[in-house]
């Protein structure tokens, strides 16, 4: 009988089964981060949470941009992409939401290209504003070795990406601990009028919550210079403006690539609160 009632329960409707709505003042410009890992097996690397914010009856664009480039012309791409958008669909503003390295194109756009004038907030997730010690690893590469890898990297970003030209190695320089301290930071102050908030992600070592273990070496090693992290970014690094939350998803899992049962149900959680934090601030 118990268990008859179970598989009833079971069956009952739930009078609104769908998503939640969220209402935002101004729709969401996602910007994706260095590299193109997501466009190989995705219309590009933000398209999931793309898809997942527009679930819940949000305004929202995923654009591609040049995935190997330094920050300043990422950030010129990024500008002139958000000015299209708001010209053909006759938005004022967007809310703009990063991923990684496109938290730091933003900042410049914001703080160098006058983009303040389309942009109400910036919500950075896991972005390196303190530079990351796994592409100062990376740099320690043998020269020769570095530059071959340069080269097809450059060359599989402009095959990706024609319009634009591919430096793999001048953004990988920019994304060291290094440059953030010593040059991008001071240089690229926040702008008043923009809100700036942030998201940082842990996983693995020093965490309860498991990585796997194709990314346990690099997570490792970032965990012996600056602490917990999700294998590319420190949660140290990840915090600029108003931190909201530290989320147990890795890197890639934060795309919607490397997923389980159980970090699906996290990221659909994640990008659910992105949302609706931006709705509490009237964004």
């Amino acid at each position: 009988m118990a268990d008859r009632k179970n598989i009833l329960k079971r069956l009952e409707l739930q009078e609104f089964p769908q998503p939640d709505l969220v209402k935002l003042k101004y729709p969401v410009f996602l910007c994706h981060g260095y590299g193109a890992i997501g466009s190989v097996v995705k219309s590009g690397p933000l398209h999931d949470p793309c898809m997942e914010i527009r679930g819940h009856g949000v305004v929202a664009i995923a654009p591609n941009t040049v995935p190997y480039a330094k920050i300043e012309t990422r950030a010129e791409n990024w500008v002139r992409l958000i000015q299209k958008f708001c010209t053909e669909h006759g938005y004022e503003k967007v809310n703009v939401v990063t991923h990684s390295m496109g938290g730091l194109d933003m900042r410049c756009a914001l703080s160098k290209m006058d983009a303040a004038e389309y942009v109400e907030s910036l919500t950075t997730i896991a972005t390196p504003h303190h530079g990351s010690s796994l592409a100062d690893l990376v740099l320690k590469t043998p020269e020769l070795v570095m530059e071959k890898l340069s080269e097809m990297f450059d060359w599989f970003g402009e095959f990706m990406f024609p319009k634009t030209k591919s430096d793999a190695l001048g953004s990988l320089e920019q994304l060291s601990c290094g440059y953030a301290r010593d040059i991008f930071n001071p240089e690229h102050p926040d702008v008043e009028g923009v809100q700036y908030y942030s998201y940082s992600a842990a996983v693995g070592k020093g965490t309860e919550f498991p990585i796997n273990p194709v990314l346990r070496f690099q997570n490792n090693q970032i965990f012996d210079k600056e602490g917990e992290n999700d294998a590319f970014v420190s949660v140290e690094s990840a915090k600029w403006g108003t931190h909201l939350e530290t989320i147990p998803l890795s890197h890639l899992s934060q795309m919607h690539l490397q997923m389980n049962k159980e970090s699906s149900k996290i990221y659909d959680q994640f990008w659910l609160n992105v949302v609706k934090k931006l709705a509490e601030n009237g964004h």
